[in-house]
């Protein structure tokens, strides 16, 4: 695959020629795996993975909806069970996929349980939950696919992060096990960045922080949001799309929103 060095403009961190990302075609990948593939960003990614020529797109999930006919390749994994990871991985061992997109996240439990506004609500269970879900399954994930990921040419590990898990531009507090879950994510990328760098200069790794989008994990706090900051899943995916076909490896190890412009750590 032929890659495009990708130069900061503007203002540092962001990334240059965005509106020209559509335009090139090269960038797009052969194959592609998103995991979490049955939410509503994820299977958006895969229609657009789709749309823009992908030829095999694995589409993983614990289960529900997902895509399947045409270039779609339906597994089944759970976050919190290494082993089906494991088992996703090996059956693409033989293909491996060329970009790889964590497509997973909670905000709110299955029992309800929401972010907590304040320490006093801190509960050790589902902040364990929170953890396990947000950081420590994208975790296994790398450590299972980056073994995949072809030495000597360009390849994308990228998972959905947010703007929240910044810890500098952290000026409201709040959301504790969530906050905490994604600033967790983000180092981990980070380390994921420099220990592939050895071995695999072409690579990117990557962590995106798509918006506010019209899905399940936003769906309880879309009433407080001001017109016009809630996007569709179908154009978050083509914006993050866009980001990360413009990355180069300088780029990797940091966290873009769906603009382009860099998350400060």
């Amino acid at each position: 695959m032929v890659t495009k060095s990708v130069e900061p403009a503007g203002h540092a961190g962001t990334l240059a020629g965005m509106n020209d990302v559509g335009n090139q075609a090269r960038q797009w990948p052969r194959s592609a795996c998103i995991f979490g593939a049955s939410g509503g960003i994820g299977q958006a990614l895969c229609e657009e993975l789709a749309a823009r020529g992908a030829a095999v797109i694995h589409a993983g999930s614990r289960g529900g909806s997902r895509p399947v006919g045409g270039p779609f390749h339906p597994f089944t994994f759970d976050l919190t069970d290494e082993s089906t990871i494991a088992a996703a991985a090996e059956s693409m061992r033989d293909d491996p996929p060329e970009w790889v997109i964590v497509a997973t996240g909670v905000l709110t439990l299955a029992d309800g349980a929401g972010p907590e506004r304040t320490y006093k609500r801190l509960d050790p269970a589902a902040m364990a939950e929170v953890l396990a879900l947000n950081t420590i399954g994208p975790a296994l994930i790398a450590k299972h696919m980056l073994p995949l990921m072809p030495r000597g040419r360009r390849f994308v590990f990228a998972a959905l992060s947010a703007r929240v898990g910044s810890i500098s531009d952290n000026r409201l507090g709040g959301w504790h096990s969530y906050r905490a879950s994604k600033a967790a994510l983000n180092m981990l990328l980070r380390n994921f960045a420099l220990e592939m760098a050895r071995t695999h200069p072409d690579g990117v790794v990557a962590g995106l922080h798509p918006g506010t989008v019209d899905s399940a994990l936003s769906q309880p706090f879309q009433s407080n949001l001001p017109d016009g900051q809630l996007t569709t899943p179908g154009d978050a995916a083509g914006n993050l799309l866009g980001v990360l076909a413009q990355l180069g490896p300088e780029q990797s190890g940091r966290v873009f929103d769906f603009r382009g412009e860099e998350v400060p750590a």
